[in-house]
């Protein structure tokens, strides 16, 4: 099989359900965000030599193709094709998750600015993918169905993203830098 189709080369994709849209429909920005991140966190396994975070990554890059999957079909070939939802069970590992890594840096007391030691500063800009993916997944909520687990999972996601990075820092015992205001 080949790579290329020649199917896009009038700026139009398939979706899974077989409609054919503009590479620009709000669709395939929101889940071209989510495999940005996907391909951003398989940056992250790769600076990392965490194990238990790189193996946390891999599941979390595992679901982000499943919302990938969900977002890159029509209703109906949601239904058709029976893709796999990520939603509340999963979220509430990324919780439990958060609340591990929490406890194990200092109280926050002020914003930080994102950065510090390399695996934090990747885990920051993650953070920030995860969040421009969860808007252009809700801007499409607002024009069509999506399922509301892929929103709750990014935005939980993107909490994880921000403790991980903390945590990172302590376990490079780099300081984070506090934002001071003007």
């Amino acid at each position: 099989m080949k790579l290329y189709t020649k199917g896009g080369d009038k700026g139009e994709t398939g979706l899974f359900g077989g409609a054919r849209v503009s590479k620009a429909d709000l669709r395939v920005r929101a889940y071209g965000e989510v495999d940005e991140l996907n391909s951003v966190l398989g940056l992250v396994r790769a600076k990392s030599e965490w194990k238990e975070l790189n193996a946390e990554l891999e599941r979390i890059q595992s679901e982000l193709f499943n919302v990938g999957a969900l977002l890159a079909s029509t209703p109906e070939g949601v239904a058709k094709l029976k893709m796999p939802r990520v939603g509340e069970k999963e979220a509430a590992r990324l919780e439990k998750e958060i609340d591990r890594s929490s406890a194990a840096v200092p109280a926050l007391s002020n914003f930080v600015l994102p950065g510090g030691a390399e695996l934090a500063a990747w885990l920051h800009f993650a953070r920030c993918v995860c969040r421009r993916a969860e808007r252009e997944v809700v801007a499409l909520g607002e024009h069509s169905p999506v399922d509301a687990g892929a929103i709750i999972y990014l935005n939980r996601l993107s909490d994880l993203l921000f403790a991980w990075a903390r945590e990172a820092n302590v376990r490079a015992s780099v300081s984070e830098i506090l934002w001071k205001g003007t």
